[in-house]
């Protein structure tokens, strides 16, 4: 008999499992990776797949399993074959933090204690070192690292839980660690000892991973480390040494708690303990990023300091992607850098999530979430690029959908050569040969060059997708629907009339969508400037208004009113909230993507609906300016701020529910992160009968943009 079995069964021990559920049934055959699937040529099948399926690695998942009752003409014993090459569509193992059993060969007194590589089939990094499929040691970048005799043993040995590992190693033939400092020296001896000692007092130092680099810090030199990066108040992820201290700084859940100590080690979005340090971690916000050790080097690192928490923050020159390369990370000038010899493949930031109600909503996913499929139900091969902010990449092949990473933003440095490698990168691993190549309809972004390049290549049509469309697509794919009604709720996107969108009501399918509803358009005066200069929106819903605006000297008030008539108008909800942060005090200006309304949030959880703050929808257009006269220098800004946006929320849920003839009520877009927003889009769905349709797997925002244009591209090439 012949099993074949699909999932994640490549690079998690899958094969090693199989041998030794053969060994204990007795039964004869023979298990090996054909580029994709792992195949079973075996006497007694059904006998064998019981066992294997009772006893399933820790990282392996299995989506399905086929057999053929052909005839076993092996001989006796069972063995692992060679793995074949190519194969299509095969799932490719995430890196998992390290595990237990391998921490405790770390800090034991083995041949491998104090080695910060040491992993096995159960943990590791997968992903971000692998070159090619079939996951084998001479498709990593382990090959540079030829294995001992004991590790070879190890490998060798079917007891062993390193029994065909692809990734083993020990100190006496794996990568190794050494310490850079700024003046040149360099420290092999003790490197991260060395190093915990340098931050404790007071360093910036960089440090290599699995799949990336890191600027990180003590929290007690963190407005040094602002200063010195060029963040005012962009908020910064901590690591933090255990779930004891995450409790110092933050107030997790039970269910945040299990994210945090996941294999999958994101960070995560939590209530965090009001102090000097978390304020300083995330100003004028109610959470803060947290996330635990996930290599044997972190670990390693806080057991030799004496605080119990760092700044972890991607190694990058502001705007452009992580640094992976060893004499590039130079250019940041930082007292100290923990590099090692180990090349990184495929480097990855690592995920960002935070929990609301039943589920995850994910901000960024990526180490440690990808690579993952989502199924379309689709034939055909398309690339989609993505659109500018938050960017990924998607490959549509086999009848699903394969994000890649986390890439950036669009208009960094390097960025369009980043995106490019991964989507090339993960078009060959699932052997995806695309007939369309999906793009923003903006005609101004970077990634335009690429799709021409692609579709040119490949012969195939490119495929521009409406912004807000591709985000409802997003969702559909995500939640496994054909059509929906959704409020797709974000900062912009080009609209079909050339204006910027981005407080929509849109009834969509893959094929096409029907604008339903939107918030009124409000002129973008300056167009980038009033995005950073909040005064600017004051001054055009004033305007509007007909209310009296004293934010700036006459003479350039002049100005302004003479571009009321030509300036770009905006239907944005991210605008929206961004006008009431400023009327009501809590941001004048934005120094990062969702500041003024990231600042908002907690007074919407606070506020309680009070009245005068009514408004309309007329011909599908929500009518907002009017809800402003008056608000400035309000001491109910709270109250003010929930009943101004749950009026508006009710307003564009009715129109969705007015208009969904039995489909499915959904909420996407960067908006939809506002936990607050969030809770008023469930209720107001539910007063109406509906059922509430969020995101569980892709990001809300434009990191999901990529599997929306990749599911529209499929449909157009049906």
């Amino acid at each position: 008999m012949r099993i074949t079995i699909r999932g994640t069964v490549q690079g998690v021990g899958f094969r090693p499992a199989v041998y030794r559920a053969a060994l204990r049934r007795g039964v004869s055959g023979s298990v090996w990776n054909d580029g994709s699937d792992v195949v079973i040529d075996v006497d007694r099948g059904e006998e064998l797949l019981e066992e294997v399926m009772s006893s399933l690695p820790p990282l392996a998942s299995v989506s399905s399993v086929d057999m053929d009752d052909s005839e076993y003409s092996g001989g006796p014993g069972f063995s692992i074959r060679r793995s074949e090459e190519g194969g299509r569509g095969a799932s490719i193992p995430a890196d998992s933090a390290v595990c237990d059993k391998c921490l405790g060969e770390i800090f034991g007194s083995g041949r491998r204690s104090g080695y910060p590589f040491t992993t096995c089939t159960d943990c590791g990094p997968r992903f971000t070192l692998l070159k090619g499929m079939p996951y084998d040691r001479r498709l990593t970048s382990m090959d540079a690292f030829p294995v001992c005799s004991e590790c070879g043993r190890e490998y060798s040995e079917p007891t062993d839980r390193r029994f065909h590992h692809q990734t083993v190693c020990c100190p006496d033939c794996g990568p190794s660690y050494r310490l850079e400092l700024k003046d040149g020296t360099v420290t092999r001896e003790a490197p991260i000892g060395r190093l915990a000692e340098m931050l404790d007092e007071g360093a910036i130092a960089v440090v290599k991973g699995w799949g990336g680099m890191h600027i990180c810090c003590n929290l007690d030199v963190l407005e040094k480390m602002r200063k010195w990066y060029g963040r005012r108040f962009k908020p910064f992820a901590a690591m933090v040494k255990d779930i004891d201290a995450v409790k110092k700084y933050a107030r997790p859940t039970a269910a945040e708690e299990r994210e945090l100590t996941s294999v999958h080690r994101p960070i995560v979005l939590v209530e965090k303990v009001p102090s000097e340090e978390t304020e300083l971690l995330s100003p004028g916000l109610d959470n803060v990023g947290l996330f635990l050790p996930y290599t044997g080097m972190h670990h390693i690192l806080f057991s030799r300091l004496r605080h119990d928490a760092l700044v972890m923050t991607s190694a990058n020159v502001p705007g452009e992607p992580m640094i992976v390369d060893d004499v590039r990370i130079r250019e940041l000038d930082a007292d100290a850098f923990l590099l090692h010899d180990q090349p990184i493949v495929n480097r990855a930031d690592d995920s960002v999530l935070r929990l609301h109600g039943d589920g995850t909503r994910f901000i960024r996913r990526s180490r440690g979430h990808v690579p993952f499929s989502l199924e379309i139900g689709m034939d055909g091969d398309a690339l989609a690029l993505g659109a500018q902010e938050n960017l990924t990449g998607s490959v549509a092949s086999g009848g699903r959908i394969w994000p890649t990473q986390h890439i950036g933003n669009g208009e960094g440095v390097g960025v369009p050569e980043y995106l490019e490698e991964a989507v090339r990168a993960q078009a060959r691993m699932v052997g995806c040969s695309p007939r369309a190549i999906a793009i923003d309809l903006h005609p101004g972004y970077s990634n335009r060059r690429l799709a021409k390049v692609l579709a040119e290549e490949h012969g195939a049509e490119v495929v521009e997708v409406q912004h807000h469309w591709a985000h409802a697509a997003s969702l559909m794919v995500d939640r496994g629907l054909e059509s929906c009604v959704a409020l797709t709720l974000d900062g912009t996107g080009y609209g079909d009339d050339g204006s910027a969108w981005g407080g929509e009501v849109l009834s969509a399918d893959f094929s096409g969508y029907r604008r339903v509803a939107h918030l009124e358009p409000i002129p973008l005066l300056g167009s980038e400037r009033a995005l950073y200069d909040l005064r600017r929106l004051g001054f055009a819903i004033d305007s509007m208004n007909g209310d009296p605006n004293h934010d700036f000297p006459d003479r350039e008030a002049a100005v302004l009113s003479k571009l009321m008539g030509g300036s770009v108008r905006t239907t944005s909800m991210g605008r929206l909230l961004d006008a009431l942060s400023f009327y009501l005090g809590v941001c004048s200006g934005r120094t990062y993507d969702g500041e003024p309304a990231m600042r908002l949030e907690p007074l919407l959880r606070r506020g309680r609906m009070i009245e005068g703050f009514e408004t309309e929808t007329v011909g599908g257009v929500v009518r907002t300016a009017h809800l402003f006269s008056g608000i400035r220098g309000r001491e109910d800004r709270a109250d003010v701020a929930y009943s101004v946006v749950r009026n508006v929320m009710d307003e564009l849920v009715a129109a969705a529910c007015d208009a969904s003839d039995g489909v499915p009520i959904g909420l996407t877009g960067g908006v939809s992160y506002n936990s607050a927003i969030e809770s008023m889009f469930v209720d107001t769905v539910k007063s109406y009968g509906h059922v509430p349709v969020r995101h569980e797997n892709v990001p809300n925002g434009d990191g999901g943009i990529s599997v929306g244009q990749a599911a529209i591209a499929l449909r157009r090439i049906q």
